[in-house]
């Protein structure tokens, strides 16, 4: 059976019908994959401890049979089915016992390894479209719309997939196809792609723009989540592309298996060596990709450019000089580069202003600090701060943030169900600052309570910041579910006395 699906190399095998999956999970993800294998021809089932009922109906239109069973323990009819292969959703852990036993007992995919797999059903060239793929602790999804929104100043047709919410199955069976794929990938996604054979990527150019410990309790270890994110440079054709600021992404590029020929290219905030993209004064500068790369440098995009989009702060610089090297790798030239980074917006709930009232105290609403790292990007932003903040903190530390940036804080305000870690951590390195705690048992009330104490102790001038650090879901329904209710709660709060924006954002990306 092993050898009959490392045949399974291109959408056109013959090797896809009849096959027997099991599809564990029935998100977006998991949705995605089985509507896949049965327009292949094979036979599918799914499994999964909840789903929507749309999706459960959709299931039974497409042909494919759908077990509702908790995953916490193996599923009698999955044992029962002995399926040729298990296809597991990003959201399930390398610990699960349902995965284990598939470990053991079956062959295991991603739906990244399948969707490399039928790249070439819609093909616009002479080849399937080429992809670039893109991980990080933070900056993930800016960079892979902004990557796309380069090349697509380039006159090429391409997409943002993955991790960023649109599955990369739905995007490979697109009747239009595409030139480029921009695939931003999980360190889930990463830990179930493949290291070898034919469902191994062979991505154009790559990028880790940073790391920093999360979702601990998904891979076990740091260690682990860190070799997890390392595999996205793992058969480059072309480019590496890693943060010259982060020895972490150096060293990953330094370990990877590439193929012969391609390139490390750095980027940095400051001026650029050769191979790499950076800033001289206020222009941003390629001296990778130019035949002179030792002796001149390409002018890509200006400070002012960068202002007007709303990306002049040093994470969000970061992110755009990521995806400048990105695009090079794949001939974008500087002027759609430049295009653009003058045409673009961020997504809502990154470092997004909500409203400043009228004695100037701003409110930012950055719920997509989800981490630690992502806090420290948004609170190295601005001066003097009254700090939202809490949630659940996915095994990791956060005393080192709370040093960092604790005493400096104007005051600050305690979210989130467990508490105790944000306690402890200012109750040893800031014990004089002012700290709020939200005492609300309803959702309803947990933003209106955090603004009012907020407002109670930050002055004019200062800058009120939700950066929780932390995931949402112990009082939310997501990331922008928090945002959201945050910059309703702001405008009730002013009133008519602020400046506002609007704040009706996206919906979540995938896990």
């Amino acid at each position: 059976m092993a050898e009959r699906l490392d045949g399974l190399d291109s959408w056109w095998s013959e090797g896809w019908k009849g096959l027997d999956v099991a599809v564990l999970g029935l998100g977006a993800t998991g949705f995605s994959v089985a509507d896949t294998l049965v327009e292949l021809g094979s036979s599918v089932t799914v499994y999964s401890s909840d789903a929507p009922a749309d999706s459960v109906e959709l299931l039974d239109v497409i042909g494919a049979r759908f077990v509702q069973t908790p995953l916490d323990a193996v599923p009698t009819s999955l044992a029962e089915q002995a399926p040729d292969l298990v296809v597991v959703s990003p959201g399930l852990p390398p610990h699960n016992p349902t995965v284990q036993w598939a470990v053991t007992n079956s062959t295991v995919w991603g739906d990244i390894e399948l969707a490399w797999r039928v790249r070439d059903k819609v093909v616009r060239g002479p080849v399937a479209a080429p992809w670039v793929t893109i991980t990080g602790t933070n900056g993930k999804t800016t960079t892979t719309q902004l990557t796309t929104a380069m090349y697509e100043a380039e006159g090429l047709r391409a997409v943002a997939c993955g991790n960023i919410g649109v599955p990369v199955l739905d995007v490979v069976r697109d009747p239009d196809g595409f030139d480029v794929l921009v695939v931003e990938l999980s360190s889930h996604q990463l830990h179930y792609m493949a290291d070898s054979g034919d469902g191994a990527v062979l991505p154009l150019a790559s990028a880790c723009l940073n790391i920093a410990d999360d979702h601990l309790e998904w891979h076990g270890s740091a260690r682990a989540y860190r070799a997890a994110k390392a595999k996205v440079y793992e058969r480059t054709v072309l480019a590496c592309v890693y943060n010259v600021t982060d020895d972490a992404t150096r060293a990953m590029v330094e370990d990877a298996d590439v193929v012969e020929g391609c390139r490390a290219v750095g980027f940095t905030p400051g001026i650029p060596g050769p191979s790499e993209v950076g800033v001289v004064e206020d222009v941003l500068c390629d001296r990778a990709f130019t035949e002179d790369r030792r002796n001149s440098a390409l002018e890509l995009a200006t400070h002012a450019d960068l202002v007007q989009a709303g990306l002049d702060s040093p994470h969000m610089t970061m992110n755009v000089l990521a995806a400048a090297a990105l695009a090079r790798a794949g001939s974008v030239r500087p002027s759609s580069i430049q295009r653009a980074v003058q045409a673009f917006r961020a997504d809502h709930h990154r470092t997004e202003r909500v409203a400043t009232s009228a004695d100037g105290i701003v409110w930012v609403d950055d719920s997509k600090a989800t981490n630690p790292h992502a806090a420290t990007a948004s609170l190295s932003s601005f001066e003097s701060v009254v700090w939202i903040l809490g949630g659940q903190f996915k095994g990791v530390d956060i005393d080192g943030l709370v040093a960092r940036f604790g005493p400096a804080a104007r005051g600050v305000v305690v979210i989130g169900t467990d508490r105790t870690p944000v306690l402890e951590a200012f109750a040893r390195h800031a014990p004089t600052v002012p700290l709020l705690q939200v005492e609300a048992p309803d959702t309803d009330q947990v933003m209106p309570e955090a603004v009012r104490h907020a407002a109670s102790v930050a002055r004019p001038g200062d800058t009120v910041l939700l950066a929780p650090a932390a995931a949402s879901f112990d009082q939310f329904g997501s990331y922008a579910d928090r945002g959201r209710r945050f910059a309703a709660a702001v405008h009730e709060h002013l009133g008519g006395n602020a400046d506002g924006d609007d704040t009706d954002g996206p919906s979540d990306h995938c896990a």
